[in-house]
């Protein structure tokens, strides 16, 4: 069993800082006077909320309000709250990944429509050689 540090104010803030949670503030343009509250969007469509006590210094968390913290203002686990505040890796929040190269709307849409490649072929190919049966069908003039 891993034992972790008692969480303080400032390791909460360093997490938000870290994720990118952007800092909230109030309809006159304040950011409050006894908490610093973070909002962050989820790929879901979610935002969630966070309240830090003023100061964000080393005062620590009671078990039970961390508990609370963890679970329902940063839907993270302790492992993965201390990975992201003391290591800088960003929780996994459900983000699609990009593919390392994706082909471009309308060079798909060329390739199938005009070219007349199935979907199904052009989703396998690269970039590069996308661009070249495109180039290929435009330079025989067909």
């Amino acid at each position: 069993m891993t034992t972790w540090p008692t969480p303080t104010r400032a390791d909460h803030d360093r997490f938000c800082q870290v994720e990118g949670w952007s800092r909230v503030r109030d309809s006159r343009g304040r950011t409050g006077t006894h908490h610093v509250t973070y909002e962050f969007g989820l790929p879901d469509g979610r935002n969630l909320r966070t309240r830090i006590s003023h100061p964000p210094d080393r005062t620590g968390y009671g078990s039970r309000m961390w508990a609370h913290i963890l679970r329902d203002q940063l839907h993270v686990t302790e492992v993965e709250f201390w990975a992201c505040a003391n290591g800088g890796t960003a929780p996994d929040r459900g983000e699609p990944a990009l593919p390392a190269e994706a082909l471009p709307a309308e060079l798909v849409h060329l390739l199938v429509h005009r070219v007349g490649i199935c979907e199904e072929e052009v989703a396998a190919m690269g970039k590069a050689e996308a661009v070249e049966r495109l180039n290929g069908y435009w330079a025989a003039g067909t």
